[in-house]
């Protein structure tokens, strides 16, 4: 077993079937995996502490099944921990005071691993969320950026609609969660015209962005400095609105691309990045986004399996330092 490194700690909900394929990866190599849903299983049983001072730092996590020794940590995959909440059973007010408590000082110990490698870093995956800074990061990586506006001004609004000839998509600056009728409801880019901009624009930042006449679209998986491209062909404009209708097949990486990914993420010092693209019939590639920890499971299988791969080898490698 290769322990001279310590453990790879996994932080993501028990719902989480993607990380199961990079976690078999890991078993077969004989890495020890610690798993843990640092929003939930403090609150079921799990214990965390940490030590500072003169003789440096050091911690234990404690789970239902195992100890871990904070110091032989070699790598942390930040893949899709459940939002911090209190504990059931505390009022609205001290629950929350409980969550906010869990965030900055349990969320705090495990962004703080003296010498873990991490993919991504829980801060360096929250800098980059942000639409803007992912626009402004792209044009300075010498991606194709789409005409873009950001506004709550529906003057502005209406008249970048007026303006942009092939038409206006708009899409959230965010994916908040949604209820319709009391049941999830998902806002996906859409197509909109002048006349379907209110004066509701007002109440929040707007993202409204030229359509590109796209051919078809494009997901780069990008783990470091390798690059997975998988072309998607779709009957809809957004395709994640009907993902069974979509249709994935490996595309390869044009040069220019795989060099602006490079910057991209390491100006967001990300080691693991999911791009969007969308492609014209002339071959030109339009950034669309970057999700810092979007999913790869639903691609082709050659493609997840080399992905998969991919994450495990990070992990498994630790910090260079």
């Amino acid at each position: 077993m290769d322990d001279r490194r310590g453990s790879v700690l996994v932080l993501t909900n028990s719902y989480d079937v993607t990380s199961d394929l990079v976690l078999r990866a890991l078993a077969a190599r004989g890495i020890p995996v610690v798993r843990l849903d640092p929003g939930v299983d403090p609150h079921e049983g799990a214990s965390l502490s940490a030590v500072y001072g003169t003789a440096g730092q050091r911690g234990t996590l404690r789970t239902r099944s195992r100890a871990l020794d904070l110091t032989r940590v070699r790598s942390v995959w930040v893949r899709r921990p459940s939002p911090y909440g209190g504990p059931p059973g505390l009022d609205e007010q001290d629950r929350r005071f409980a969550a906010e408590q869990c965030f900055w000082g349990t969320g705090g110990i495990l962004a703080s691993l003296p010498g873990a490698h991490y993919v991504n870093h829980p801060w360096h995956n929250r800098a980059a969320e942000h639409k803007p800074a992912q626009l402004a990061a792209a044009q300075r990586s010498g991606f194709l950026v789409p005409h873009t506006l950001i506004t709550n001004d529906v003057h502005e609004a209406r008249d970048f609609a007026a303006r942009e000839p092939g038409g206006v998509v708009y899409k959230p600056v965010w994916n908040t969660p949604y209820r319709v009728d009391n049941k999830p409801h998902s806002v996906w880019v859409r197509e909109v015209h002048g006349h379907d901009i209110t004066s509701a624009v007002a109440v929040c930042p707007h993202v409204f962005q030229a359509k590109v006449d796209k051919a078809f679209d494009v997901r780069v998986t990008a783990v470091d400095h390798r690059l997975f491209g998988a072309r998607i062909d779709s009957p809809d404009l957004d395709w994640r609105y009907r993902q069974d209708l979509m249709r994935c097949t490996p595309i390869a990486v044009p040069e220019a691309i795989a060099r602006s990914v490079a910057a991209y993420l390491a100006g967001f010092r990300l080691v693991y990045g999911a791009f969007d693209f969308a492609v014209t019939t002339d071959d030109a590639w339009y950034f669309l986004e970057c999700n810092p920890n979007g999913q790869w499971a639903r691609q082709p299988a050659g493609i997840t399996d080399a992905v998969a791969r991919a994450i495990a080898d990070q992990l498994q490698k630790g910090s260079d330092t």
